[in-house]
């Protein structure tokens, strides 16, 4: 801060202002110097600062070292000695939420980080600020009711201790902002706007801080005119630190979020702007307007519901007073045709206009539609949306999807979401209905607000792969997320009505489908024969199935806890009671009975099943809260490897109750976290993603990406949608299969496109990456040939162990393509050591037969053997040796050929005279040829066999 940058200095600090502060505090009893200067400041009990004049470092002085440098090293500094730095390019403002999310008032929501500034004059201003803050933020907002609690959250800071700090945004129960700052001095204050804040209106909420001035402002209409602005002024000093913690959109575990629709959020860090000021246009404008005139026909379509079921139960119960009680009128109102209510009080124009919804009325039975107005609204919606599903289960059902849109509309609008998943997904990929992205999103975001799991999970899909125009957004994935995770493992330990388990079977494998049965199906029969016998095996698994509905077979609890319970008591089987015990302990489909759940849980522990260590220390967390022997029954299930106890230790410590520790643990709790997620443990997998969202724990650094036949190709699409690899995969299957449905019904290329969405998957099976690499090899449809992914898709393949990519990739080699060195990298194949293609070509059948499944002869042994085979025998053609020998034996041959023909010459010229002259007598023979004539002519045939050129 005093002398120029040179040689041995050389990054001097450069700073605008230094502020010198002084305080006094108490000394702390435990003596700890390490605190932060912060933390000491907001226990000051006086303070004081001065500002100190700075020089820029450019107008610094020289320091003398008394040091001479070698010529080429000040040669070498004086090149670069007088230039002058330049910070990185960087602005304040961040841009939080760039597309629209829907918040379902639940404890989930988006999680965001700021990081400090690179340019050095930045990250001195944000310091400079830490207890005179000037920021502003600004985001739209939808809402569709107020608070149902004391509050709910709109965007909120949480700091490093899991506290509240500055700013924190809230809505009341009554529509009030509930404005929070956290003070210097270590306490919390909060204030409540005048205003409230409209409903079912697109709006904006602008926030600006400028140090104690608070401004707030509500802005709406097309140019922004009509608003509500409120100034609030504080004297005290607020604690303003934005890297310290994250921040927070909607809900969290502290406290839900709010009923509605989040639009762009910009947050300006280092300044405090007018309205006027602020860029944040509704970039959406198309889908926002949307998702209003959507509510504004569902608020229609509501308010008929509810009156119309209102007058229908009034009059059946004018009619039952009118009526006397008899057998024939009981039997007519059980089985009889609903009464109907013919004459409707709604003008011609709005019966039209929802047509589909009067006609779905006339047809329902109300007498036992909920007297409660909400409740019954939601119940005629499920009716409809049924009604409509069984037109989709018929022969014909895909033919029907266009007629049933309008019901499935009146559905949703009830608050019946199941329909708008439905309706987001005919809509997006086209099913029989004409494509409509702008449709397919509406009501995709209209879906996961209402808290539909599936459409919560299709968001979550399209943003963290960022595909079907939804912007790649991993935190917002993430919040779609973790509102699903929250509810699975609920799911998983509650049994309720109809409820099976959902298996995943792939299309393409044999082996699982031989497998599903039926109440008298093969394996079925046989499985309950080897039970009856005493199998324990056999009776554990037939318990699941009838328990679960598995493998086909229709569920049936009460069934499934018979033999539980036979298997428990006379096989004597560990699994076997413990799964007893815990149908006994919760009571599904038979009478709790704690104690003799207990008794088989201990002897099913005392056999060595780490799971029912891991059930006694649950039983005494859970009935007995002694949490000292929960923790010693949990440590001892983690060592025989259970996640489930690993989990648990860690609710342990982050409770702040394991035994002999005092307080919370956050840093241990999220090391059990960990070991449950390894282990697979939803629940502790869902702790993980949370920490790594965060970034609050040292063990966990900030990480988003690790924090996502008719009949059958209706229910294959619905799932596709949400991301579900084993879907995607099968439903590529059957348009593969059956392209006449694909052509008839989808309005996308159903193979290249769910292919192609399986492959990004974590845990893509082989035989995808095998399809997408022959439709980038040979091109699909509209597709165009793309050699080099069909390579990297092939030996994606490869590395999974597939046999038929490394065949694949030598097929492409032999056909002349080149495999780049990064595939061959990637592959584990060293380029020095396989310099050449016959080398790369080898290595790859080598491992093609190596993988190979096949006992026998496979195509991978065979193809090996002809490149060998191949090899030799080139290898024996180019030979030098048999060059010579092969010139030599040609010659042998060439020159025993001439032979032979000089041989045969000779002996004709020496039959040719004596031919002669035996005819000497004959009169048509010239006396006038001579002997030397006769030799010339002897010689005739040599002569022509060697033509002289002619002129």
């Amino acid at each position: 801060m005093v002398y120029r940058d040179d040689y041995f200095i050389r990054h001097s600090i450069s700073v605008s202002v230094v502020i010198l502060r002084a305080w006094i505090t108490h000394q702390y009893s435990s003596g700890d110097l390490n605190v932060k200067w912060e933390e000491n400041l907001l226990h000051a009990v006086a303070k004081n600062y001065t500002l100190l004049k700075t020089v820029p470092p450019f107008e610094r002085p020289f320091k003398d070292h008394q040091v001479c440098l070698e010529w080429n090293m000040d040669y070498i500094w004086n090149l670069r000695a007088n230039k002058i730095p330049q910070c990185p390019l960087e602005n304040d403002v961040v841009t939080l939420l760039e597309f629209l999310y829907a918040s379902s008032g639940e404890n989930t929501g988006i999680v965001k980080k700021f990081l400090r500034f690179q340019n050095r004059e930045l990250e001195a201003t944000r310091r400079q600020r830490i207890d005179y803050p000037v920021f502003t933020v600004s985001l739209w907002l939808y809402l569709l009711h107020y608070c149902k609690a004391s509050l709910c959250g709109i965007l909120y800071f949480v700091d490093s201790n899991e506290m509240y700090g500055t700013p924190s945004i809230f809505l009341t129960e009554e529509g009030y902002l509930h404005i929070q700052m956290h003070l210097v001095k270590g306490e919390d204050l909060a204030v409540k706007t005048k205003f409230t804040i409209p409903l079912k209106e697109w709006f904006r909420l602008d926030i600006s801080f400028n140090g104690g001035q608070i401004v707030v402002t509500t802005s709406t209409g097309q140019d922004l005119k009509d608003y509500h602005n409120q100034t609030i002024s504080f004297h005290e000093d607020f604690h303003y630190n934005d890297t310290s913690g994250y921040f927070i959109i909607g809900g969290s575990r502290y406290v839900a979020g709010i009923e509605g629709f989040f639009g762009p959020l910009k947050y300006y860090r280092l300044h405090a702007l007018h309205p006027a000021q602020i860029f944040n246009p509704l970039l959406e404008k198309q889908l926002s307007q949307q998702i209003k005139f959507y509510y504004e026909r569902c608020a229609e379509v509501q308010e008929i519901v509810s009156v119309y079921t209102s007058m229908a139960q009034q009059g059946d119960r004018r009619q039952e007073a009118c009526n006397l009680r008899n057998s024939y009128l009981d039997l007519k109102l059980r089985y009889g045709r609903p009464s109907m209510c013919r004459a409707f009080p709604w003008e011609k124009e709005l019966r039209a206009k929802h047509r589909s919804l009067f006609q779905a009325l006339l047809e329902l039975s109300l007498v036992t539609v909920p007297r409660n107005q909400n409740e019954s609204v939601l119940d005629i919606g499920g009716r409809i949306f049924e009604k409509a599903v069984k037109r989709l289960s018929s022969v014909d059902g895909l033919h029907q999807i266009s007629s049933i849109v309008p019901f499935l509309m009146d559905a949703s609008c009830c608050g019946y979401h199941k329909a708008s998943y439905y309706l987001a997904v005919f809509y997006e990929t086209g099913l029989t209905v004409p494509r409509d992205q702008l449709q397919g999103m509406l009501y995709s975001l209209v879906g996961g607000q209402g808290s539909e799991r599936l459409s919560s999970m299709n968001l979550g899909y399209k943003h963290y792969q960022g595909i079907d125009n939804y912007p790649l957004d991993w935190e917002l994935s993430y919040a779609y997320y973790s509102n699903i995770a929250t509810k699975t493992p609920l799911d998983q330990h509650t049994l309720q009505g109809d409820q099976a388990y959902v298996e995943t079977i792939r299309l393409k494998d044999d082996e699982i489908l031989k497998v599903q049965t039926k109440e008298d199906g093969d394996v079925f029969m046989w499985l309950k024969h080897e039970a009856t016998r005493g199998n324990a095996a056999a009776q554990q698994r037939l318990a699941q199935m009838l328990f679960w509905g598995q493998q086909g077979v229709t569920k049936n609890p009460e069934a499934a806890i018979e033999w539980y319970a036979k298997g428990a008591l006379e096989t004597e089987d560990p699994a076997l009671i413990y799964d007893y015990a815990i149908v006994l302990f919760k009571g599904q489909g038979v009478k709790k009975n704690r104690r003799l759940a207990l008794e088989l849980m201990k002897k099913a522990a005392s056999k060595g099943l780490h799971q029912a260590v891991n059930g006694l220390g649950w039983y005494y967390h859970k009935f007995k809260k002694n949490y000292a022997k929960a923790a010693k029954y949990w440590l001892k299930a983690e060592e025989m490897g259970n996640p489930d106890a690993s989990y648990n230790l860690g609710v342990l410590y982050l409770d702040g109750i394991f035994p002999g520790v005092p307080g919370r643990n956050q840093t241990l709790a999220g090391e059990y976290f960990h070991k449950a997620a390894q282990g697979g443990h939803i629940e502790g997998t869902l702790w993980c993603s949370l920490y790594y969202i965060t970034g609050n724990l040292e063990t966990f650094p900030r990480d988003p990406e690790k924090a996502v036949v008719h009949e059958a190709l209706l229910y294959y699409v619905l799932a596709a949608e949400t991301g579900i690899e084993v879907s995607q995969t099968n439903l590529a299957h059957i348009c593969e299969e059956r392209p006449d449905l694909a052509k008839r019904y989808l309005g996308v290329n159903c193979v290249w496109r769910y292919y192609n969405f399986s492959v990004f998957q974590i845990d893509a099976p082989s035989f995808a990456y095998l399809k997408m690499g022959d439709l980038y090899y040979y091109g699909h449809q509209n597709q165009s040939q793309d050699l080099e992914l069909s390579v990297q898709m092939y030996a994606q393949a490869a590395l999974d162990g597939d046999s038929q990519g490394f065949f694949n990739l030598a097929l492409l080699i032999e056909e002349g393509a080149i495999i780049p060195h990064h595939i061959l990298d990637f592959l584990e194949i060293d380029p020095t050591i396989h310099s050449n293609n016959i080398s790369i070509l080898r290595e790859l059948y080598e491992r093609c037969w190596s993988h190979s499944n096949e006992e026998s002869f496979s195509p991978c042994s065979l193809a090996w053997l002809y490149l060998n085979l191949r090899l030799i025998w080139g290898a024996v053609l180019h030979s030098a040796l048999i060059y010579f020998l092969g010139t030599f034996l040609l010659s042998i041959l060439i020159a025993w050929t001439v032979q032979y023909f000089q041989s045969v010459s000779a002996s004709s010229s020496h039959l040719m005279p004596a031919r002669v002259s035996a005819n000497a007598t004959d009169p048509t023979a010239s006396p006038a040829v001579t002997p030397t004539a006769d030799a010339s002519a002897q010689d005739q045939p040599t002569i022509t066999n060697n033509p002289e050129p002619r002129g």
